[in-house]
């Protein structure tokens, strides 16, 4: 089956791909600082590749599948102090959320899923927020949160590790994906910087500032492959897709 970008279509298009139980992927990211090395959008390049690679899937298992615009604007508070990163309301994220779905399940879309490569702990409780306001939905909504432990452990020893802030996790799927934006003059000489997100977390810091992040990243961008990026965005695609497949698309709430 073809993959269709919903934003290239016209209404008629959209109408028949609806009409043909079409699964609607939504790349969710951010605009926000990744080190001096990656770009603003570098959220926003994974969860378009997430979204691509598990596309690819489905279409192979004879499912129609679209493509949404990706969704660049969401809560970045930990990166707030930094040039360039735009954060967002996190109950405007829930609402905008909410808003997106509820309109391609009117549609005729029975299955939205999300491909989320943005992990600060605001944003992933507007996704969460907006998920439970959707449970009674008359649709699908497809959320594997990959910050869980069962899928974190299929993914690389950088991110199980949580210091994964355009690292070497990050970095390795900018160069698969969008090599052309990666400053790989900067890159090489940043130093390692071993510190695990969800750790300093706990301990109540809640920016890169506070951590002892000065740049915006941690982790080892240094030692970023675009073998390894490939590989990490096959498997987040094979996540997606299979969370997808879980339930028929005609199992309606």
């Amino acid at each position: 089956m073809p993959i269709h970008r919903f934003a290239d279509l016209t209404y008629p298009e959209v109408e028949d791909l609806a009409d043909a139980d079409c699964v609607a992927i939504l790349p969710i990211g951010a605009t926000e600082a990744h080190g001096p090395h990656l770009p603003l959008c570098t959220d926003v390049v994974l969860a378009e590749g997430m979204a691509e690679r598990a596309a690819e899937r489905l279409a192979a298992e004879g499912l129609q599948v679209v493509l949404l615009p990706a969704l660049v604007y969401t809560s970045a508070p930990f990166a707030a102090g930094f040039a360039g990163t735009l954060s967002v309301r996190s109950e405007t994220v829930t609402a905008l959320l909410v808003d997106i779905v509820e309109s391609l399940w009117k549609q005729g879309f029975p299955c939205v899923a999300w491909a989320n490569s943005h992990f600060d702990p605001e944003h992933l409780g507007s996704l969460y927020a907006a998920a439970g306001q959707l449970e009674d939905g008359v649709g699908r909504l497809v959320f594997p949160d990959v910050t869980r432990r069962s899928l974190a452990e299929r993914l690389t020893e950088e991110f199980r590790s949580g210091a994964c802030h355009a690292g070497r996790y990050e970095g390795s799927m900018v160069l698969a994906r969008s090599p052309h934006l990666v400053r790989l003059e900067v890159q090489r000489d940043l130093p390692p910087l071993p510190i695990s997100l969800p750790e300093a977390m706990r301990e109540g810091k809640a920016t890169f500032e506070e951590l002892g992040a000065p740049r915006a990243y941690v982790g080892d961008p240094a030692s970023a492959t675009a073998e390894e990026g490939s590989e990490t965005l096959e498997r987040l695609g094979e996540i997606l897709a299979e969370a997808v497949l879980k339930a028929p698309l005609s199992d309606r709430r």
